[in-house]
């Protein structure tokens, strides 16, 4: 089946493009939660970052900065939270890599990337920092 945003950049379904070139294509978000919220796609299809080929990942970035400078120049906010949520438990709603770019303003009432969530890890951050070395 093909992904929403496969049919989205394929122009089955309409959009707010915002930019696009021939391996990024970025649209507003449908739910904004800020003005100028926007979603930045790979033009290859894939679920995750990890599935993402690796040939896809500097254009994939190269994208999000544009984006990112367009929105700057467009929307002149304070500052930006630029994210991915990767899996159903972080919350991604469509089975395509996308990163969202969300402008920001002071006061605008949203808090950090370290607001998303709360579950501290219980064992010392040696152990924990020594468990991911292992699994390199």
């Amino acid at each position: 089946m093909t992904s929403l945003f496969t049919r989205i950049i394929n122009g089955e379904i309409p959009s707010h493009r915002v930019y696009e070139d021939e391996l990024t294509y970025a649209f507003l978000d449908i739910n904004p939660r800020a003005p100028g919220h926007a979603m930045v796609v790979s033009r290859t299809h894939s679920e995750t970052l990890l599935d993402l080929p690796d040939e896809a990942l500097a254009p994939l970035f190269e994208g999000v900065k544009t984006v990112t400078a367009v929105l700057e120049r467009a929307l002149a906010p304070d500052g930006f939270t630029i994210g991915i949520n990767h899996g159903k438990a972080s919350g991604q709603a469509v089975d395509h890599l996308h990163v969202h770019v969300i402008p920001r303003f002071t006061g605008d009432g949203g808090g950090s990337i370290h607001s998303v969530v709360s579950n501290p890890p219980k064992e010392a951050l040696e152990e924990m920092a020594a468990r991911i070395r292992k699994a390199q």
